[in-house]
């Protein structure tokens, strides 16, 4: 994974620490549902918070592949880039 992969990863997980209830330390494997136990709302809250601090539009249709932290890196880099 490369440093910028890696920065982004650790910015995203300080946003989800609102999120993260059970106290976990949140990593590139950290699912969404399993590990961090939120619902949709939440995640789309988060998805529009993320979408807010990078600038970027995030597709709908790509969050329902995305089950880990370090998959959501993935499709942020991919936005800010496109």
């Amino acid at each position: 994974m490369s440093e910028v992969d890696q920065k982004l990863i650790s910015e995203i997980s300080e946003m989800l620490s609102g999120l993260n209830k059970a106290g976990i330390e949140i990593t590139a494997d950290t699912d969404f549902n399993a590990d961090l136990n939120v619902d949709s709302v939440a995640v789309m809250d988060f998805v529009l918070m993320v979408e807010d601090k990078y600038d970027i539009s995030i597709p709908i249709n790509l969050l329902s592949e995305v089950s880990t932290v370090g998959q959501f890196a993935q499709v942020v880099a991919k936005a800010r880039v496109d």
